[in-house]
C-alpha cells in the first residue's frame, strides 16, 4: 500500500544557527562602530524554561524561546547563550542537572555533547556564567552585557532580558540588541528557507489529505486531527505553528475561531463552506496555510462568487510582489479586487474608488493582508522603531507596513467575510448604505467567509509561492473527487 506521504523529514544543519550568530555579530559590530562605541561586551540570551500546568507536576511539551532558538538551535530548556563581540566566540551554558535526572529522564549529557551538537566554541554550566564572562572579557572596566529587551509589535509583549545570579557584577545594555537581532530575523538565509519550505510541503500535503477525507457529519476537530496526525506522522512535526482554525458555516466568519471557547467542535453540514487555517512547524520554523472549500465537494454559484473574489485578490498580490513594493499598497490592491468582484456579482453597487475612500473593504476584510513568517507565525520586525500603525479601518490591523525586501517571507491571506457586527453598521451608515444591494447581502447571512493563505518568499525579481495546495475551483473539486495532486496534465 502506497504511503500517503512522499516526504521525509530533512536533516537539520546546525550550521544554520552558526550563520545566524555570525549575522548578528556583523550587524551589532557595524552598529557599535557607527555609534563610535568600543567593540567589547557580550550578547547574552536566556533560553526558555519548562512550564508546569498551574500548580501540578504536569510539564507541558517544551518549545524553545524564539530568539534563543534562532541563535543557538537548542531544543533543551534552561540554557543560556552568549557571544563575545570582540572575538566572535560563542558560549552555551547548560543547567547542572541532579543525579536522579538519569533515573527519570535519561542520560545526563556531558558539556562536550552540547558543544559539538550546537557547534559553539565552548560549553559551561549556568552557575559558571559570571566567572567565565569576567575571565573572557578583554575590554577595560566592568564587562558589558547586551540583553534582549524590546516590544513585539504583534503581541504588545516585551521580550524578557536574561537574569542570573551575579548579573549585578556587570554593566547592562537593554536597548541595543533587540532591534538589531529582530532585523536579522527579517531576512531569511537559504538554510532557513529550506526549513520553511519543508514546513510548507508537509502542511500542504496534510491540507490535501483533509480535503480528500472531509465528509458531511464529521466534526471540525476531526479535520484538525487529520492534519496534526499527518504532519507529525510523516513530517516529524511535534509542534504546530499556532492553534488550528477549523471553521465551518457561520464559524468561518470568526477570524480567530478554534480557541478554548470555540474549540473546533461543530458538526459539518451539507452546504457548509469550511475554512481551514493550519500550519506545521519543523525545527522551530513554521508555515501558515489556509484553504476554503465546500464540505459536500461542489461549489454553489454564491460560494464560487466569494471564493473567486478572494482567489483573484490572492493571485493579484502574488503577481505584483517584489522588492520595493509597499505592503500597504498590496493590502489596498486585495481590497479593491474583492470589491470589484462583489460589484460584478451584484452584492455591491457604485464606484469602487468611492468605496475605497470610505474604507468599505474593511467591512469584508477587517484583518491585515498578511504577516512576516519564520520562527514565529507572526515573526517580529513588522514595525521598525518610530513607525506608527495606520489608524483607518482594516489598515490598522496590518502587521507590517514595510516595503518588501529580497529574503523576506510573508503570508498573503486575503479574505471575504459576512460578519453582522460589521455589515449592519455599514449598511445603516449614510456614508456607505448606498453601496449595498441589501437584498443580495441578505442572501449571505450565515454564509461565513472565505480566506486563502499562502506563504511567499520575496526573490530578487518577484516572489515564490512556497505553498502547494489546490486553489482553482476546478482543482479543488477534482482532488475532492479523488484525482491525484498535483493534477496530471
Amino acid at each position: 500500500m502506497a504511503s500517503p506521504s512522499s516526504l521525509t523529514p530533512p536533516t537539520v544543519p546546525i550550521e544554520l544557527h552558526v550563520c545566524n550568530r555570525e549575522k548578528l555579530l556583523t550587524s551589532i559590530r557595524h552598529h557599535l562602530s557607527q555609534s563610535s562605541r568600543p567593540l567589547h561586551g557580550f550578547v547574552l540570551l536566556q533560553g526558555g524554561e519548562e512550564q508546569t500546568r498551574y500548580d501540578t507536576d504536569h510539564i507541558e511539551v517544551f518549545r524553545q524561546e524564539s530568539y534563543f532558538a534562532y541563535l543557538f538551535g537548542v531544543r533543551e530548556p534552561s540554557f543560556f547563550g552568549a557571544l563575545d563581540i570582540a572575538t566572535g566566540k560563542s558560549f552555551l551554558f547548560a543547567p547542572r542537572l541532579p543525579a536522579d535526572y538519569a533515573v527519570w529522564l535519561g542520560e545526563i549529557k556531558p558539556l562536550s555533547y552540547f558543544k559539538e551538537r550546537y557547534m559553539v566554541s565552548v560549553a559551561y554550566y549556568v552557575d559558571e556564567i559570571t566567572k567565565v564572562l569576567q575571565d573572557e572579557y578583554q575590554g577595560s572596566g566592568t564587562p558589558l552585557l547586551f540583553l534582549l529587551h524590546g516590544l513585539n509589535t504583534d503581541s504588545d509583549n516585551f521580550s524578557k532580558p536574561a537574569e542570573f545570579q551575579g548579573i549585578d557584577k556587570f554593566d547592562t545594555d537593554l536597548t541595543t540588541l533587540h532591534p538589531i537581532l529582530t532585523e536579522c530575523r527579517v531576512i531569511k538565509s537559504d538554510l532557513e528557507l529550506a526549513l520553511i519550505q519543508f514546513a510548507n510541503d508537509i502542511s500542504s500535503e496534510a491540507h490535501v489529505e483533509v480535503m480528500r477525507k472531509i465528509r458531511v457529519g464529521m466534526y471540525e476537530y476531526q479535520l484538525e486531527s487529520i492534519f496534526l496526525h499527518h504532519t507529525y506522522m510523516y513530517g516529524g512535526c511535534r509542534h504546530c505553528s499556532y492553534t488550528c482554525i477549523c471553521a465551518t458555516g457561520e464559524n468561518s466568519a470568526v477570524l480567530h475561531y478554534g480557541h478554548a471557547a470555540a474549540p473546533n467542535d461543530r458538526t459539518l453540514e451539507d452546504g457548509d463552506l469550511v475554512l481551514l487555517d493550519m500550519g506545521a512547524e519543523y525545527h522551530f520554523y513554521g508555515s501558515d496555510i489556509t484553504c476554503s472549500y465546500p464540505v459536500n465537494k461542489k461549489f454553489t454559484p454564491d460560494q464560487s462568487l466569494v471564493y473567486n473574489a478572494v482567489l483573484d485578490a490572492h493571485n493579484a498580490v502574488i503577481s505584483t510582489l517584489k522588492p520595493g513594493v509597499s505592503w500597504v499598497d498590496m493590502h489596498k490592491l486585495a481590497e479593491k479586487v474583492i470589491l470589484e468582484s462583489l460589484k460584478r456579482g451584484g452584492i455591491l453597487n457604485g464606484n469602487v474608488n468611492d468605496m475605497m475612500v470610505e474604507r468599505l473593504g474593511a467591512v469584508f476584510m477587517p484583518h491585515g493582508l498578511g504577516h512576516m513568517l519564520g520562527i514565529d507565525t507572526h515573526d517580529p520586525g513588522g514595525y521598525l522603531k518610530g513607525i506608527e500603525r495606520p489608524k483607518e479601518p482594516g489598515l490598522k490591523s496590518l502587521r507590517t507596513t514595510r516595503q518588501m525586501q529580497e529574503g523576506m517571507v510573508i503570508t498573503v491571506e486575503p479574505g471575504c467575510y459576512f460578519i453582522d457586527a460589521l455589515l449592519i453598521p455599514a449598511m445603516g451608515s449614510p456614508n456607505t448604505t448606498k453601496f449595498f444591494n441589501h437584498e443580495a447581502v441578505g442572501r449571505f447571512k450565515g454564509f461565513g467567509g472565505v480566506r486563502i493563505e499562502s506563504d511567499v518568499h520575496i526573490t530578487a525579481n518577484g516572489c515564490k509561492n512556497m505553498t502547494k495546495v489546490p486553489r482553482e475551483i476546478g482543482e479543488i473539486e477534482a482532488v475532492m473527487a479523488g484525482a491525484p495532486w498535483p493534477l496530471e496534465k
